[in-house]
């Protein structure tokens, strides 16, 4: 279904998505403050920037009337039923976000609107983080519109995921369509929009959609150090760094997958902490700087911090914990996050109860049923059998593993108990006055 869309911003995002849209058969108007880029894009059929087949792409849409441009914010509107917004958001030095160009961008859609009769969608496409649509984005708006506007209009982001040097492949086959917004109706319209695009469509709430981009990228750049770190280790070490990454990449079931990237708690067992330190180690003798590596058990350690706190904040002494091995599934004591914070907690003079059907000593054999005899035997005198006695003992509920009891002790809580969820697992999200995490 051809739709009538207006682009704001013809920088790369802009020209990009103005030319790919037209592409894909909607009538498209870009819109830019600079005359320049309008004349070259409108009268001449050329790209105001620099990317593999986007000039020819250009021409072609000018040539046929698909694209064409304007300086006329009132002009567009008009012509449109749907803008994307794609000016830029800049940071300053300490990486505060420039706004000004998106509120004066959507104060003036708002004016260009505020005789209309007909609903419009505004999205945006430009990076920002969350809260700015329902804020900045829709305040600025209903400035230009007036407040009366407000039940006609539709917001969402709707992040691009392209490259420089491959935008326009990556437009047409991206990893996913991403949509934050509040209606069905709008992610519907969208999903007309971006029919001919390669990718599944993901809608999901606006917030998560101006999370995710950082996400992203935060991620990708901390790839690119981690790789760096490896490879000047390898170097200092002896080992060939490319083949080192190159190996490491085709593991696809733990490296290079959803493995680890679930948000929860801390990590432990016997091999991640003590390999990190083996490794942290090697670099510092060989004199190479790893800040990205080093960062990593401080990180690991404020996360058991955070947990503690939480459980000190309820101001309650007698805390029932859900979990003691340092995963689930296993009965390995060893360098678990809970061992440390239980610790911790006995050492506040809490009164503590657990509860870990895998960690009982009399099943226990060798080196976890030494590690618990010799290195924690006060906490072996903690643990208790049934869901039922640590739900009995308990102001506090601590979810230190997401198991069938997790979810049974979540399930009979009593409404005096507070939750503390250091899993972060759906069933630890019920209301906010039976949570503290």
């Amino acid at each position: 279904m051809k739709q009538s869309i207006s682009v704001f911003g013809l920088g790369y995002v802009g020209c990009v998505s103005a030319a790919c849209l037209a592409k894909a058969g909607h009538d498209v108007i870009g819109v830019d403050i600079n005359p320049e880029k309008v004349r070259l894009i409108s009268d001449e059929g050329r790209s105001p920037i620099i990317e593999p087949g986007l000039e020819p792409l250009i021409h072609e849409m000018t040539r046929s009337g698909a694209l064409r441009a304007t300086t006329s914010c009132r002009e567009a509107i008009a012509q449109s039923d749907l803008a994307f917004v794609c000016v830029g958001t800049p940071g300053d030095i300490n990486g505060q976000l420039n706004l000004d160009a998106l509120q004066r961008v959507c104060r003036e859609i708002g004016e260009a609107l505020r005789e209309r009769e007909r609903p419009f969608t505004v999205v945006v496409r430009s990076t920002m983080l969350p809260g700015t649509l329902d804020n900045t984005v829709r305040s600025a708006l209903l400035e230009g519109a007036g407040e009366a506007f407000e039940p006609r209009l539709r917001l969402a982001i709707n992040p691009e995921f392209i490259r420089e040097g491959s935008a326009l492949k990556d437009f047409d086959a991206p990893p996913f369509t991403l949509v934050g917004c509040e209606d069905v109706a709008t992610a519907d319209l969208l999903r007309l929009v971006y029919r001919s695009v390669d990718a599944p469509f993901v809608h999901t709430r606006i917030s998560t959609a101006e999370m995710v981009k950082y996400a992203c990228n935060a991620f990708h750049a901390l790839k690119v150090c981690f790789a760096n770190e490896i490879g000047d280790s390898c170097d200092a070490l002896g080992a060939d760094a490319q083949e080192v990454m190159n190996i490491f990449c085709m593991d696809d079931k733990l490296n290079v997958s959803p493995a680890y990237l679930r948000p929860g708690f801390a990590f432990g067992g016997s091999c991640l902490p003590k390999d990190v330190k083996a490794l942290l180690y090697a670099a510092h003798h060989a004199d190479v700087g790893v800040p990205v590596l080093d960062a990593i058990l401080p990180s690991n350690r404020a996360q058991i911090q955070k947990g503690i706190d939480a459980i000190l904040a309820t101001g309650k002494r007698r805390i029932g914990m859900v979990g003691l091995a340092f995963k689930p599934n296993t009965d390995d004591l060893r360098e678990s996050p809970l061992v440390t914070l239980v610790e911790a907690l006995i050492g506040k003079g809490m009164d503590l109860r657990i509860l870990d059907r895998n960690v009982s000593l009399a099943s226990l054999t060798g080196a976890n049923r030494q590690y618990i005899i010799e290195e924690i035997p006060h906490i072996s005198s903690l643990m208790c059998e049934r869901p039922e006695d640590l739900i009995e003992h308990a102001e506090v509920l601590v979810i230190g593993t997401d198991n069938q009891d997790a979810e049974k002790i979540c399930a009979q809580a009593r409404p005096d108990q507070v939750i503390v969820d250091l899993t972060r697992s759906a069933r630890g999200k019920r209301s906010s006055a039976r949570k503290a995490a």
